[in-house]
């Protein structure tokens, strides 16, 4: 019997549900006080989750979630970025 993998559990910062890790994009900030995307979720420094949902990515800008949870500013890039990639699985 083949042992049962367990993926850990991450909260979105826009709608606060939980949801598996490989379900949410990370991003990160950088030593240099940048933020950016964290596709293989390997990368140190803070980091915040987010699911993938063009709602959820929305609702993080309006409420200014990342920011607070990164404790950096979110560029114009980063969100662009994050739209482009958020189809993704």
């Amino acid at each position: 019997m083949p042992k049962a993998s367990h993926e850990p559990v991450r909260t979105c910062v826009a709608c606060r549900q939980e949801a598996g890790k490989r379900a949410l994009v990370r991003l990160v900030r950088t030593p240099e006080g940048g933020v950016g995307l964290d596709l293989g979720g390997g990368l140190p420094g803070r980091g915040a989750y987010l699911h993938r949902d063009p709602a959820c990515i929305d609702q993080a800008r309006r409420r200014r979630a990342l920011e607070r949870a990164l404790k950096a500013a979110v560029g114009e890039e980063t969100w662009a970025r994050l739209l482009a990639e958020g189809g993704r699985p």
